[in-house]
C-alpha cells in the first residue's frame, strides 16, 4: 500500500512539474452532464518552441501534458460518499493504467493557437459513464428491497427525488447541500437501503443523473427538461429528499411513505434497477473547476 501512495504522490508531482515547466490544464467536471471537460495549453516561449516549424513539437506537447495533467482531476473524483478514484488505486480495486485508458477515451477538440501566438491549446471531453462502467464488477444484479405489505402504487416512468437545499445530515445537529458522486444510496428514513450500485442490470447503465432545480420547473406540459425526460420519462414519480447521509453528503434519505411506492410494485423497482432515477441538486455543487 504504501508503494501505491508513494505512486499516486509522484502522479501529483509529476502533474506539477509539468505544470511549472511547459503546460498548464484548466476545466471543469460537468456532474449534471458527467462530462470531465479541460484544456491543455502549451507556453511556447517556455516550452522552446519556435513557429512555424515547431507547431507539430507543441501538439505532441499538449498530447504529453493531458495525460500528465488530467490524472490528479480523475483521481479527485468520487465516487461514494466515502471513496474517490484514489482511495480505489491506494487499496488496488482499481488500476492508474484504467485511468490513462479512460483519458485517452475523451473526445478531443484539434490544437489551435492563440491569437498572439504565445500559446498553442486543445481541449478534451470525457465522459464520466465510462468511468461508471468500468467501476461496476457484478455480475447478477443484487435485488431491490420489497415490502410483504405491498401500498396500492401507480406505474411511473421514473424517479425525480428533490434535494436542491440544505438538508439535515442523518446522526448530526447540522445541515449540508448534497453532493453529487458516481454511485449514491437511497436509504429510507428507518435507514434501510432502498437503491445502491450492485441494484443495477446494465454496467451501461449510470446509477443516477443529476439536473438542476429549473429543469423541473419547464414550461412544457411534464414541467421537465428534455434531459430529465431522457432518463425518468415524462410521469416520474416526484419525491423531497428528507435529509443526507455518508461521511460526504452524496447520499439521500427519503420518507418510508415514499420508498413504499417505489418498492411496492415490480415495475416500480425495475426504474430503480434500469438506473432511471435523477437527482436534483443545487446549481452550486454541479460543476466543479480545477
Amino acid at each position: 500500500m504504501v508503494k501505491k501512495i508513494f505512486f499516486i504522490f509522484l502522479i501529483f508531482s509529476a502533474a506539477v512539474v509539468f505544470a511549472d515547466e511547459m503546460a498548464d490544464i484548466t476545466g471543469a467536471v460537468e456532474w449534471d452532464t458527467l462530462l470531465l471537460k479541460s484544456t491543455v495549453s502549451v507556453d511556447l516561449a517556455k516550452a522552446g518552441i519556435k513557429l512555424p516549424s515547431g507547431r507539430t513539437q507543441g501538439e505532441a506537447f499538449i498530447s504529453e501534458g493531458y495525460l500528465t495533467l488530467i490524472q490528479p482531476s480523475i483521481m479527485d473524483l468520487q465516487v461514494d460518499s466515502s471513496t474517490t478514484i484514489a482511495d480505489l488505486i491506494i487499496r488496488g480495486e482499481f488500476n492508474v493504467f484504467d485511468t490513462e485508458t479512460l483519458a485517452l477515451k475523451a473526445k478531443s477538440v484539434p490544437p489551435a493557437l492563440s491569437p498572439d501566438l504565445r500559446k498553442i491549446s486543445a481541449s478534451y471531453i470525457m465522459n464520466l459513464t465510462d468511468l461508471s462502467s468500468a467501476l461496476l464488477r457484478h455480475n447478477r444484479p443484487s435485488p431491490v428491497m420489497r415490502t410483504l405489505i405491498p401500498a396500492t402504487s401507480a406505474q411511473y416512468t421514473g424517479i425525480v427525488i428533490i434535494a436542491s437545499d440544505e438538508l439535515p445530515l442523518y446522526g448530526m445537529r447540522s445541515s449540508a447541500l448534497a453532493v453529487p458522486c458516481l454511485f449514491p444510496k437511497i436509504w429510507d428514513s428507518d435507514m434501510n437501503l432502498i437503491y445502491e450500485r450492485n441494484m443495477l442490470e446494465a454496467r451501461e447503465n449510470t446509477m443516477v443523473r443529476y439536473a438542476p432545480l429549473k429543469s423541473i420547473f419547464q414550461d412544457n406540459p411534464s414541467g421537465l427538461a428534455q434531459e430529465v425526460v431522457d432518463v425518468a420519462g415524462n410521469r416520474p414519480l416526484r419525491i423531497f429528499a428528507r435529509a443526507l447521509y455518508g461521511i460526504n453528503p452524496t447520499d439521500l434519505i427519503i420518507d418510508n411513505i415514499d420508498a413504499m411506492l417505489i418498492i411496492s410494485s415490480a415495475d416500480n423497482r425495475r426504474l430503480l434497477s434500469e438506473g432511471r432515477v435523477v437527482f436534483i441538486l443545487n446549481d452550486s455543487v454541479l460543476k466543479k473547476t480545477f
